[in-house]
């Protein structure tokens, strides 16, 4: 679909600093990777796999236990989740990060990690959109089925509170 130019995004300039915020978050494939920001103070940026949306401002990670993200998270909970996938997802999710299951059940070396949003910054643009997100190709089966017990896990514990 192609944009007429009455459609088209307007360039941003230096009076308009706010951008499009989301009400709740839309849903997105399941084997989205997305980057988490934390800070110490200065921002850090991960890849995170297949987050798990659980309501409409809540998000729950499976983070690895030796990870400095999650040092950072336990020091200041203050996150942001970046998130473009497929379905024109692109979003950034600004909240609060807590450790809700350490560890996380099935999975010794990982925790849950909840993020309670409380902005949804929308990044999707009338000129494009995202036809897919980042792509991976699995390498280890194994790892596979063990993320996709994690992502289950944390589906059940997302079920399980709402």
């Amino acid at each position: 679909m192609v944009a007429d130019a009455r459609e088209r995004q307007e360039p941003s300039t230096d009076t308009q600093l706010d951008h499009p915020e989301l009400d709740v978050l839309p849903d997105w494939p399941l084997d989205t990777i997305a980057v988490l920001v934390t800070t110490d103070p200065a921002p850090h940026a991960i890849p995170v796999s297949w987050p798990v949306r659980a309501g409409d401002r809540r998000i729950l990670l499976s983070l690895k236990s030796d990870r400095g993200s999650l040092a950072r998270l336990r020091e200041r909970p203050e996150l942001a989740l970046l998130i473009l996938s497929g379905g024109d997802v692109a979003l950034c999710a600004r909240g609060t990060g807590k450790v809700i299951a350490d560890p996380l059940p099935g999975a010794d070396d990982y925790v849950a990690v909840e993020l309670t949003v409380d902005v949804i910054d929308d990044h999707r643009q009338s000129a494009f959109a995202v036809v897919s997100g980042i792509q991976r190709t699995v390498l280890d089966a194994t790892e596979l089925r063990y993320l996709e017990n994690r992502v289950a896990t944390l589906k059940a514990m997302a079920a399980d509170r709402n």
